[in-house]
């Protein structure tokens, strides 16, 4: 049996890294193996991966050294960091730096970096329509991811847009909430556009996908996507799914971003992108290519079948 080719996977007990991971363990016929990198390898996601196969090891970002470790004889790898940790572009991009000067040490043959749009090439900073947030970011989640492309840029890099997650809906509050008079409604500021978005596990089978595909991925910028779906779309899928009413409350991001959640004023203004850049952000996230790197891929409704009973009803 010849060797087969180390896949690293950072953020392997995260919701995109996760689903790579078993993606590639569920599959008996892979050629590659599974290196899953996490800062706690005793954790309960880590041992579940370790389960089913995947060589488990520790590496953190803000040590470069050890990613260098945990980078050796790879073949390629998954990047991908996690915004929501500490709200900080900065550290994003440091991040990102980190990977990147790691894997030209290791010399990976293919990377797949998941990006974002850097919201500023489509709204400049002086473009006072969307606030611009801690100084000089407009969508601080989304520009930092972009603007560290160019740290990828050297290396042979797939650049993997992603989407919405639908679990927002059960881990950030975003799904249908009760009214005063008991009336359900779910509340984004899309106006009447639809909205590429995705199953969590299905950006990482997507990027099973783009592996397998191997060098022929390399240097290209693939947008996923499951399903584009506008705020009235979810609203009449989660009705039918529930089996009562639920419905859109349209509102204006501005009141979105008054909400005082941490985050809202990003969230807010990146709703705003999906609303005012809906043909480019959903052009680039193709639900035809995603199907051909992923045959098992959810539409919302899918998705809703498996999931619902664990979107929390407040």
């Amino acid at each position: 049996m010849t060797q087969k080719k180390i896949i690293a996977v950072f953020g392997a007990t995260g919701a995109q890294g996760g689903g790579l991971a078993r993606a590639i363990l569920n599959d008996p016929n892979s050629e590659f193996a599974v290196r899953a990198v996490t800062r706690d390898p005793n954790s309960d996601k880590a041992q579940a991966l370790a389960d089913m196969g995947a060589e488990v090891v520790a590496g953190n970002l803000d040590d470069p050294e050890s990613l260098k470790r945990v980078l050796e004889g790879a073949y390629g790898a998954y990047f991908v960091t996690f915004f929501w940790d500490h709200f900080s572009p900065e550290k994003e991009m440091a991040d990102a730096k980190h990977m990147a000067e790691a894997a030209k040490a290791a010399g990976l043959k293919h990377v797949i970096w998941s990006t974002l749009e850097d919201v500023r090439k489509y709204v400049p900073l002086d473009d006072d329509s969307m606030p611009t947030l801690q100084g000089k970011y407009k969508v601080p989640h989304f520009d930092g991811k972009g603007e560290s492309d160019q740290y990828f840029a050297a290396l042979p890099t797939t650049y993997l847009l992603t989407a919405f997650y639908w679990e927002n809906m059960i881990y950030f509050g975003m799904g249908p909430k009760k009214g005063p008079d008991g009336s359900l409604s779910i509340t984004f500021p899309l106006g009447d556009q639809k909205m590429a978005s995705i199953a969590a596990e299905d950006i990482g089978k997507c990027a099973y996908g783009i592996f397998k595909k191997g060098e022929a991925m390399v240097g290209q910028r693939i947008g996923i996507a499951g399903d584009h779906v506008s705020g009235q779309d979810m609203a009449a899928a989660l009705s039918k799914a529930m089996g009562q009413p639920v419905s859109y409350n349209a509102i204006e991001p501005e009141v979105y971003r008054s909400f005082g959640f941490p985050g809202a004023d990003d969230l807010g203004n990146m709703f705003q992108f999906y609303r005012d850049f809906a043909a480019e952000f959903n052009g680039i996230r193709d639900l035809k290519f995603s199907r051909e790197m992923n045959p098992q891929l959810q539409s919302f409704d899918m998705w809703l079948a498996e999931n619902l009973k664990r979107i929390p009803m407040d």
